[in-house]
């Protein structure tokens, strides 16, 4: 089992075992999903558009809204 510890900040050091296997570097972006009370974390890319996953603020006049941005 690796561990590592939460600072007072709520930081923590990913253990170079973890950042190893899942070739993380810095810079790098996670992922965290929760899933059954346990947190899956992942290397991810960087999203084109960030507005993308706020999908309650997709609705033709907010497309429409923020076209010139």
């Amino acid at each position: 089992m690796i561990q590592s510890r939460i600072t007072s900040k709520a930081q923590t050091t990913i253990p170079a075992a973890v950042r190893k296997a899942l070739g993380l570097k810095e810079g790098d972006l996670v992922t965290y999903r929760i899933e059954d009370g346990q947190v899956v974390m992942t290397r991810s890319e960087p999203v084109e558009d960030p507005f993308a996953t706020f999908t309650e603020w997709d609705s033709p006049a907010d497309r429409e809204g923020y076209a010139d941005f």
